[in-house]
């Protein structure tokens, strides 16, 4: 009974699996086409977006990793 208490109280840690996952498949995803295109991501403005998208999943997982704990 103490078992099922105590697993009841803690929170879900499916929200940072998810933003994990979210972030390892994007990392995945400019790793394959970096190595496809050298030109990747092109200009300045492709690179900032690069680095924006990166940053915000960063974040989130972060985020996510500290309200779940």
């Amino acid at each position: 009974m103490t078992q099922l208490l105590i697993a009841a109280s803690e929170t879900s840690k499916v929200p940072f699996y998810i933003a994990g996952l979210v972030f390892a498949a994007w990392a995945v995803v400019l790793a394959a086409t970096g190595l496809r295109n050298p030109t990747f991501p092109g200009d300045a403005r492709g690179q900032r977006a690069v680095i924006a998208i990166s940053l915000a999943l960063a974040v989130i997982a972060v985020g996510t990793a500290i309200l779940t704990s």
